[in-house]
Parts: C-alpha cells; structure tokens; sequence
C-alpha cells in the first residue's frame, strides 16, 4: 500500500496506525467534552451502524454542517437516480441535522477516524459504489484506501484558497499524490480550479459553487405559528450564525434602538449553540432581558434578546426576520453562508471580513443586494435605517435574491460530471 508513496504520506500512514490502539481515549476525551456522540462512537472506529442496503451506494461526505448542507442536494439528485445514499460527517451538530434534512431512505454514519484499519472495516462493510468529498476533505488514508480499493474518487465544490495553496506548494509530491487519487475535481470556480491543477489533479472542471443552489432551510410549520403568535407586530431583526463578540455588538444595537422602536425584539441564533448561556449571561450583565429558547421556549413581551440556541432551527428564523446581520464577518473569520437568508427574502447585512463567500458577498455587494458595516455603530445605524424603512428592506431583500439567482447553476453541471462516474462510464 505504501510503496511509491512520498516520505510524508509514508510517516502519515504509519504515524495514524501507531495512534490506532489509543484512539478509544482519544474519542472518550471528546466525549467528555460533548464532541462525540456516546452511543455511536463504534461508528468513528469503522463499525458500521446500518446494515448495507442491496443495490448501488453512493458515499457522500462532508466535514461538519456547512459542507454536508451543501452537497445535500447532490444526494438528493443521486437518490432520484436510484442510488442508495450514505453520508458521513463528523460533528455531533452536523449528524443531528442531517437526521433531518436528508432524503428519505438514506444513511448517516459518522466518518472513521482517518487510521488505516478503521477507514478498511468502514469500506469492507460499506463497499460504495462512488465516494464524493466536499470541498476541501483530503484525509490522506481514506483517499489511499479508496483508490486502492477501485472506488471511483470526486471531490465536489472543491476549494482551494490562495494561502492552501501557497502551503501546498512546499510539499508537491504529497500533494500531488492526494489530488492524482481523485478522478474528478469538481471547483468552485475557476481560479479554484487552477489552483487545483497546477498542484497536480488530473481532471478539473468549473462547476460553480453548490452554495448557491442548496436549498433554504426547512422550518416546522407549527413552531413558526408559535413564534408568530409570539413576537406579533413587534418589530424585529436577527443576527445569525454569530461568533464570540458579535452577540454584544447585537445587544449594543438592540439596546442603542429599543427607545426609538418600542417593543424590538433582537434575535441571536449563535453558530455553535452551546454557547447560548454564556451569551445569556452576558448580554444580562449589560441590562438586557434574555430568554434562552432551549430552556424558556417562547419570547415573552419583556424579552429584549431571544437567544436560539438550538440545532437546525434557522430556517424558521429566516422566515421571521427580513432584517438578517450574517455573522462571522465582524470578528475576522471570514464570514457565514448569506444565500440561505436572500432566498426566503430577507435583507442582508455583513461585517467586512467575508473571504469564505468571497463570490457570493461579491455579487450582493456589487448588485446593491446586501450591506457591509464595518463595526458596531455601523451595524446600529444600519439596522435602524432598515427597521425604519420598509422599501428598502424590500429593495436589498429583491436584489439579493436577483445576486443569487444569477449565480445558480452549479448542481446541473456537478450532476453531469459525476453520473459517469456512478455509472463506470469513461468520463
């Protein structure tokens, strides 16, 4: 299995065997520390949890929540087409909501460990018909074992930013041997695509970024009546998928606008839930009246911060909210997904640092379908001006809907470049 691969793969293979034997410490470490799921942790061994369904198996996979959103609709698809779905991530967060959101008769596992023994037990018992990567998932022992097993190997929506880039540099041979596995490179754009070439893949195409297609989230029809009956008439706006220090710059604001529109109610879906009750506590510390939606329920007449910190609940926000701040953009992080709030018709404000959506913030801002504030005045300023003008939430709310519109078309194409791959058809 080894021989002819680079020094650096080699160390790789052999230094994950050796950690075999310790990963049941490793795995109840992040039990512990609520990143596992206790009764599946088997699953993360290679132990399949599901018996193999008879017939064609499509594996999909994606790392944590936003790459397994992504490809959702590629499983959809592969499903309509007759293909049994199995899809892996590995994240507690992710595993709850894809029980969710994917299609009916299709399989979660949590993916193995990347150790030689538990990436074969996983394969032997799986034996999948194709395996789809999103994005940027290259776990050197599960792309080894796959090609030596015969799989047919994709990566979909496949990214590779300019600093990966320059780092990949330094090692081609690893590099190159990784992305040489892969029978089809599906980028999300052209530079990416590049990019993805001149570090060696043989088969690269375009396709688009499947952000753009995936549909918005779903909501329960009868918690969003709930939560209407709730908030009535009072007005309203969200801050969603928040990082540490955006949630007091939302309290900043709430508190800043509160006396010029009675009865605002300010919504925080934080991006990694549990941190709802220190958010809690620190938005009480600066006078606000907090309720916590996975203890309270319901926001009260006297809740100034509803704090959702809940799993796979955003959709029923998005649908409540035609003012929406996207997070991870005031902190530097690179920001978070804003097509899934223009699609169900909200107006789209976004702090300056959004280098994970470069295209997508790129066409909003250039279409005048969304926001950039630069901080927390700007944020207050510009949640006002909105709250205080309904023409214009209802401008930017249509021209980001017209950005993602014309930026759609990725799931088409990614479908017509993986088929001949399920279908051990020459490309």
């Amino acid at each position: 299995m080894s021989a002819g691969l680079p020094a650096t793969l080699r160390l790789y293979r052999a230094a994950t065997a050796a950690f075999g034997p310790f990963a049941g410490m490793f795995l109840a470490r992040r039990e512990r520390r609520g990143k596992e799921d206790a009764a599946r942790k088997p699953e993360r061994l290679g132990f399949a949890g599901r018996a193999r369904p008879e017939g064609r198996l499509c594996w999909l996979h994606g790392a944590s929540v936003g790459e397994a959103v992504t490809i959702l609709p590629v499983a959809e698809r592969l499903a309509r087409e007759g293909h049994h779905i199995l899809m892996t991530t590995g994240t507690v967060t992710s595993a709850n909501l894809m029980a969710q959101r994917l299609p009916p008769g299709a399989i979660h596992q949590f993916v193995p460990l990347d150790v030689p023994a538990f990436v074969r037990r996983f394969l032997a018992h799986w034996q999948p018909d194709l395996a789809v990567f999103a994005e940027s998932e290259l776990w050197p022992t599960m792309i080894g074992e796959i090609k030596a097993a015969g799989i047919p190997l994709a990566l979909v929506n496949g990214r590779m930013s300019p600093r990966s880039f320059r780092r990949w540099r330094m090692a081609p041979r690893t590099i190159g041997t990784l992305l040489n596995s892969f029978d089809l490179c599906a980028a999300q754009s052209a530079a990416d695509g590049a990019r993805f070439t001149a570090l060696g893949a043989r088969r690269v195409m375009a396709t688009g970024n499947l952000k753009f297609d995936t549909p918005p989230p779903p909501a329960d029809a009868g918690r969003l009546e709930a939560l209407r009956a709730a908030i009535g008439d009072r007005p309203l706006w969200l801050a969603a998928s928040t990082h540490a220090g955006e949630e007091a710059l939302a309290g900043s604001a709430h508190q800043a606008l509160k006396a010029r529109f009675p009865g605002l109610l300010s919504v925080v879906v934080p991006r990694h839930p549990d941190r709802g009750a220190a958010i809690e506590a620190e938005l009480a510390g600066r006078g606000l009246t907090c309720r916590l939606r996975s203890r309270d329920g319901l926001p009260d007449e006297d809740t100034d911060v509803y704090i959702a910190d809940t799993v796979g609940e955003l959709g029923l926000f998005y649908r409540l909210a035609r003012i929406v701040f996207v997070g991870k953009s005031l902190v530097g992080r690179g920001g978070q997904n804003p097509v899934e709030p223009a699609k169900l018709g909200a107006s789209v404000l976004h702090g300056p640092f959004v280098h994970n959506f470069v295209e997508a913030y790129g066409a909003f801002d250039a279409m005048g379908g969304a926001i950039t504030v630069r901080d927390g005045e700007e944020l207050t300023t510009q949640v006002g001006r909105l709250l205080g003008d309904a023409d214009a939430v209802a401008h930017l709310a249509r021209t980001g809907a017209e950005a993602v519109a014309s930026l759609s078309g990725a799931l088409d194409r990614t479908m017509q470049a993986l088929l001949p791959l399920v279908a051990n058809e020459a490309p």
